[in-house]
């Protein structure tokens, strides 16, 4: 079963967007606060003198206890090491399970590396830390590298600003969703980059953030709504792997994305009977979704799947706790 989904490579920057904050120094270490590990909100906090930290998402408590770490501050469930929070910094690690979510990012903060993309003219930068990549405008030569400090560090991104054969260079980084102006592919942040006086707008992070770290409750199918009770959902996982409610089984598969979109493969489910009206409804979805060709993020944070013949699936997010994991 198929579905194609879209990479992204230029952007759709609204100015009025950029930061505006004081300097902080994102790179101090930290454990407790909120942290977002893809569409996953997740509070850590830390107990007594360090060695406990609870763990809240999706109205669960985790109570993991600090182990010994070659970096940062790792704390791992009582017998289960495969349940773990690992913070660095203001990025953080997060498994339950063995289940791994998107890096964990407090407000503002960039996954590492970060790379974003403009067109016309193209442009690309890759930043490590400190020191960023960059593909210059209307320049075909080999990459550059720039050293750049962070200037401006707030809930909505970052600025970081370094200099360039003499050139005032500067990064603007807002999380907010983009759009490529060429492609129509989607990503978590809004790029800006400054270059002696010129101004170029791109998009970057990666697109998983958009999907993954969330369960998404279809709410429509291809117009038709759903029957009243009924729940079918979408999950994207790690390592590729998809997963969900069908209306009556449960069912998995494969995502791959490509530049093209995204593609759903290798789906089954489990072979449960149900009511009659419920088996339809499960046969409807899943040839809808073995004919996705593209997923993107709607204006009011929905995902809607397009099929080929423009038939659209359309989903948010659950608000439902999962109870104790």
């Amino acid at each position: 079963m198929y579905l194609k989904r879209i990479l992204v490579t230029s952007v759709v920057a609204a100015s009025g967007l950029f930061l505006s904050a004081c300097a902080t120094g994102p790179d101090s270490p930290a454990t407790s606060g909120s942290y977002q590990c893809g569409q996953l909100s997740v509070a850590a906090t830390s107990v007594g003198n360090g060695d406990q930290l609870d763990v809240d998402y999706q109205g669960q408590r985790l109570v993991l206890k600090q182990a010994v770490s070659a970096s940062g501050a790792r704390y791992v469930a009582p017998e289960d090491d495969e349940t773990y929070f690992w913070s660095k910094g203001e990025r953080a690690l997060f498994s339950v399970k063995g289940q791994k979510y998107p890096e964990c990012l407090q407000d503002g903060a960039l996954e590492m590396p970060f790379e974003a993309t403009g067109n016309e003219p193209f442009w690309h930068v890759r930043l490590a830390h400190k020191e960023l990549v960059l593909n210059r405008p209307y320049d075909t030569g080999e990459p550059e590298k720039v050293a750049l400090e962070t200037t401006v560090a707030s809930r909505h991104g970052r600025e970081l600003r370094g200099e360039l054969d003499g050139q005032e260079l500067t990064l603007k980084v807002a999380h907010q969703l983009c759009e490529d102006t060429m492609s129509g592919a989607q990503f978590p942040a809004q790029v800006r980059l400054e270059l002696n006086g010129e101004v170029f707008q791109g998009c970057g992070g990666d697109p998983e953030r958009l999907f993954r770290g969330a369960e998404w409750v279809v709410e429509d199918l291809a117009g038709a709504g759903i029957i009243d009770s009924s729940r079918m959902t979408v999950e994207f996982l790690d390592e590729n792997r998809l997963a969900g409610r069908a209306s009556c089984n449960r069912y998995g598969g494969q995502y791959e994305r490509t530049a093209e979109g995204m593609s759903f493969d290798y789906m089954f489910s489990t072979k449960m009977a149900c009511a009659p009206a419920l088996m339809n409804q499960e046969d409807r979805f899943l040839e809808l979704m073995s004919k996705v060709k593209r997923a993107s993020i709607g204006r009011n944070g929905q995902l809607v799947l397009t099929t080929s013949t423009g038939e659209e699936i359309t989903a948010f997010q659950s608000t439902e706790n999962k109870g104790n994991p």
